[in-house]
């Protein structure tokens, strides 16, 4: 069995494929997870081949009584909010407790059972085979197969918004797994949420041993660009956490600060860019700079050096 499969990754597109030939599933708020199950033992990688095994608590457990055999599946770890959605915030504040009955596995993809790869299957019988291994299993349990629809795009999409859902990932039914990011896996958004290198940070006016706002950006080729302030979306507990861990980072002023405007400068700590910041927002300004912006959660899966501007491509029918 592989070590590790470089996973396939979905293109952003700003609406959803037209067709017969494209299948629709809900796009979750989480962690993509590849799950090596060898008999009594399991392995879970996160999208960069890391072995995050020990810190989901339970789960290995569950996938080695999930099924006896060997399989490695592809998934989303996600924690719920009250509301029931999947919520970053959530699932960093389940991974910083150890909290894993709140961990939820579900899984959209199987890409190899019992000695056999399924790499070149097509996404239906690939999906076949994965919904066959849940026979028998409750819905709420904590590892949960992801449903298909071969519906409407746009009325999916829409009905995703309406329940307040991050979007739809859209697959063609009828193609291989391919790793890298390609034209046979399309997400379409409700809301805007990307990774973004944190660069520095303001402190808070009325608690100046906590976060007020992070400094955000990107990387262009080698070079950051800065992408504005985020300055909502922290807890008490969150802007403290912040402030002790990018504290021991501060640096000089980098060199990319000589472009910003002195408002754009103004009272912030810069520190040495290797953190990923999970953001949400509205929209882009027309001077590249993130619009109403908040902060849900650190993302310990992504390289800094691997942050690039979101971009929308669209796609040929």
């Amino acid at each position: 069995m592989p070590n590790f499969i470089a996973p396939c990754l979905a293109t952003l597109v700003a609406k959803p494929p037209i067709g017969g030939d494209w299948v629709h599933e809900i796009k979750f708020d989480g962690y993509r997870i590849q799950a090596h199950i060898a008999k009594s033992s399991v392995r879970l990688l996160t999208r960069n081949g890391l072995d995050w095994t020990e810190r989901f608590g339970d789960l290995p457990q569950l996938l080695a009584e999930f099924h006896s055999g060997t399989a490695i599946i592809d998934g989303e770890l996600v924690a719920d909010d009250a509301e029931g959605h999947s919520s970053f915030s959530a699932l960093a504040d389940a991974l910083k407790s150890g909290d894993s009955e709140k961990f939820v596995l579900h899984c959209f993809d199987l890409l190899y059972l019992d000695d056999l790869s399924l790499l070149e299957a097509k996404l239906g019988d690939r999906k076949a085979a994965l919904k066959a291994m849940f026979t028998g299993t409750a819905k709420d349990a904590q590892i949960r197969y992801s449903e298909h629809l071969a519906a409407d795009g746009a009325q999916m999409l829409s009905e995703a918004c309406r329940l307040g859902l991050e979007g739809i990932i859209s697959k063609r039914i009828d193609r291989p797994y391919r790793s890298g990011r390609h034209d046979d896996w399309l997400k379409s958004k409700c809301i805007q949420v990307d990774e973004f290198v944190i660069i520095g940070y303001l402190k808070g006016k009325s608690a100046p041993n906590a976060i007020g706002a992070l400094v955000v950006g990107y990387y262009d080729r080698k070079r950051l660009v800065y992408a504005g302030r985020v300055g909502t979306g922290y807890t008490n507990k969150t802007a403290l956490s912040l402030m002790r861990t990018l504290k021991p980072m501060r640096i000089e002023t980098p060199s990319f600060v000589s472009a910003l405007t002195n408002l754009q400068r103004r009272d912030v700590t810069w520190v040495e860019p290797t953190l990923v910041a999970q953001i949400e927002y509205r929209a882009w300004t027309s001077d590249g700079l993130l619009r109403h912006a908040a902060f849900k959660g650190l993302r310990e899966d992504k390289p800094a050096k691997d942050v690039r501007r979101p971009v929308t491509k669209t796609i040929s029918e």
